[in-house]
């Protein structure tokens, strides 16, 4: 087992509408500090994303954030961080997340978080890194969201152990375990050629 040193964790910049969405998000941050990983984060004060920052720090913890130009000018920036650096578009955020960090954890979030995590997930199935993309489900969040994949395998458009790739627990101690006992798959992306 390999305990990451940097977890990336995308989530919303609001809290969502149940109060577990807020307490696993803190339990997250406070669970990577006490187990000296640096979050790794989108830098914003708000919703789940100041939360996580907040607890990390309130345990001791190292917080990267990175965010845009055009989000700092909203002052939706956290200025207690260990770091914040402040990039020019929301593609070089997530440049820097992604090469800062050493696993993706999703919380609840919406259509950021979703598109964060697809795009790494997708770059591990390419095999431009090995690192583990994962969920931390909060109350059966993405239950939906996973039937989808499944159903996605069953149609033939995903493969099996790419689908495995994505980790999914409901505990952040448990997935940060599973994190550090992931072995990525040995499979090459494969292009179907073209139907005569």
């Amino acid at each position: 087992m390999v305990q990451p040193k940097a977890v990336a964790v995308f989530c919303g910049s609001s809290m969502g509408t149940r109060p577990d969405y807020l307490q696993v998000a803190s339990a997250l941050g406070e669970t990577l500090a006490v187990r000296g990983i640096t979050l790794v984060y989108g830098g914003a004060s708000v919703g789940l994303m100041g939360a996580v920052a907040d607890a990390a720090l309130a345990a001791g913890g190292s917080v990267v954030g990175v965010i845009p130009e055009a989000l700092l000018a909203k002052e939706i920036e956290h200025r207690g961080l260990t770091e914040l650096h402040v990039v020019g578009s929301m593609h070089a955020r997530k440049e820097m997340m992604a090469a800062r960090a050493d696993a993706f954890i999703a919380l609840p979030g919406g259509l950021g978080t979703l598109e964060e995590l697809f795009e790494v997930w997708t770059w591990a199935m390419l095999g431009y890194h090995n690192k583990p993309c994962s969920l931390l489900d909060v109350g059966g969040y993405y239950d939906r969201l996973a039937g989808f994949l499944d159903h996605a395998v069953t149609e033939g458009f995903v493969r099996e152990s790419y689908r495995r790739m994505l980790l999914v627990h409901d505990d952040p101690g448990a997935l940060l375990d599973a994190i550090a006992a992931y072995e990525p798959p040995r499979v090459a992306k494969w292009i179907e050629p073209a139907q005569s």
